[in-house]
């Protein structure tokens, strides 16, 4: 059997996500100046009080904002109903927010929406992105992409950076619209123009990746950092990862960190790993194993498996941490049960030798199996060994010969000279039946490997 080996701790690949932001409601954009002088704010209230729709609007974002009275919410709901009913459209917009949020007013997505469509029909640019939010999710009214474009247009149209930007996310996706990488590209540009981060950042994205327009990793790091200089995450870990790549800058691994860590300290997780891999490998920084660890901690947390995986070496090896294999194990298993091979291949391991759990070799050849189907040519190597000597497995040279063929193929030298020499004890109907049984599993994928 082998010895109990670890794959080392893995590099990531350059990743680049688009993380798309969902559409969500925008806050309240008060227009109206407020005079706080008391004469003034009389002066308001008499004519907010006599029906002249702008005062009673006014008054209405007094008592929101707490302008020269005390802030009340359903105050402010009071007046901004009696401007909205006169055919106010920021009042009507302001009402349709304050239901949405639930401020002044029971929370009512359904009456959001008919003051939404009130001012939206009057051309208020916010309030015809907001329905479009509507439409988009489902919120008051039927999910109905189509309706939500519509709305969206009409509010991206008047240079509404945050409709330019849903616009942009369902030409990319094809929801309501036939996808259309090159026109989510105009959508984003012309938000990114006007400053806004998240479609900066995918902006970048379609640069790096080439969707709706030529790659151009310059310009793709010109646009990730515009986004990261306003705190985007996902920007200021795409920025790092060009860092340490060298694409469209030169290669930099300080820099590259320094990326890392504000889009670590902001809680993105694949930062988190990529920073505790640079404190594991010295790239960029001093090695340092204990923050290393910390920082594969905060992502393992988050539910990645390669951080979870990386975890499980750190308390296996005692790097930066007490050894401790069950708190391996533990990490191991998490990511394992999401499918990380390695994870998997090391649990085998654990079971094999009874480190961090009680020796078993029954579910060692269970986890090796999972390992194997993902093309681990060591798993696949080790479920030879289990079925040439019967080792959790009942005794089958033919499957012995199959799993060795396998790895073999993949890489393993070991596990052709171990073919080699088991077949001196097959016959030829055997080993022709072995190799038929390999190349089945190989062409199902590893879907039909006569478990």
């Amino acid at each position: 059997m082998l010895p109990h080996m670890k794959p080392p701790v893995r590099i990531p690949k350059p990743k680049f996500m688009s993380t798309v932001s969902s559409v969500v409601i925008v806050a309240v954009g008060f227009t109206a100046t407020i005079l706080l002088a008391q004469d003034n704010l009389d002066t308001l209230r008499q004519a907010a009080e006599q029906g002249h729709a702008r005062a009673q609007y006014e008054l209405g974002v007094s008592y929101a904002t707490g302008e020269g009275v005390p802030e009340d919410d359903a105050e402010a709901v009071r007046w901004y109903r009696k401007a909205a009913e006169q055919g106010h459209a920021a009042a009507q917009y302001n009402l349709g927010v304050s239901y949405a949020t639930g401020e002044g007013v029971p929370e009512d997505d359904a009456e959001a929406v008919r003051w939404y469509r009130k001012a939206a029909e009057q051309g208020r640019a916010d309030a015809q992105h907001n329905l479009g939010v509507s439409y988009a999710n489902g919120e008051g009214v039927l999910k109905d992409a189509a309706e939500a474009v519509r709305w969206f247009r009409k509010a991206a149209e008047q240079g509404r950076a945050d409709a330019q930007f849903n616009l942009g996310v369902i030409c990319a996706n094809g929801r309501g619209v036939p996808e259309d990488d090159a026109e989510a590209v105009r959508w984003f540009r012309k938000a990114a123009e006007q400053g806004h981060a998240a479609s900066q950042h995918n902006l970048g994205v379609s640069y790096e990746t080439g969707r709706g327009v030529l790659k151009d990793a310059i310009e793709a790091v010109r646009w990730f950092r515009k986004a990261a200089e306003q705190c985007r995450a996902d920007a200021q870990f795409n920025l790092g990862v060009m860092y340490a790549n060298g694409r469209g800058v030169l290669e930099d691994a300080a820099e590259a960190t320094r990326w890392y860590r504000k889009a670590a300290e902001q809680g993105r997780a694949d930062a988190q790993f990529n920073l505790g891999v640079s404190y594991e490998t010295g790239r960029g920084v001093l090695k340092d194993a204990a923050e290393a660890v910390r920082w594969f901690r905060k992502a393992a947390e988050q539910g990645r498996a390669d951080a979870q995986f990386n975890l499980g070496n750190m308390y296996s090896a005692g790097r930066g941490v007490l050894k401790d294999d069950a708190e391996a194990v533990r990490w191991y298993r998490k990511a394992a049960e999401q499918g990380d091979a390695d994870a998997q291949f090391n649990l085998g391991i654990s079971y094999a030798t009874g480190e961090g759990v009680p020796e078993d070799d029954a579910e060692a050849v269970r986890w090796y199996r999972k390992a194997a189907e993902q093309d681990v040519a060591k798993a696949q190597y080790n479920l030879g060994v289990g079925y040439a000597n019967g080792v959790g497995v009942l005794k089958d040279y033919q499957l012995a010969h199959m799993w060795w063929n396998i790895a073999g193929a993949n890489g393993a030298e070991q596990a052709r000279k171990n073919r080699d020499i088991l077949e001196r004890d097959m016959t030829r109907a055997e080993i022709r039946r072995a190799t038929e049984l390999a190349r089945a599993c190989l062409d199902s994928d590893y879907q039909d490997c006569q478990q």
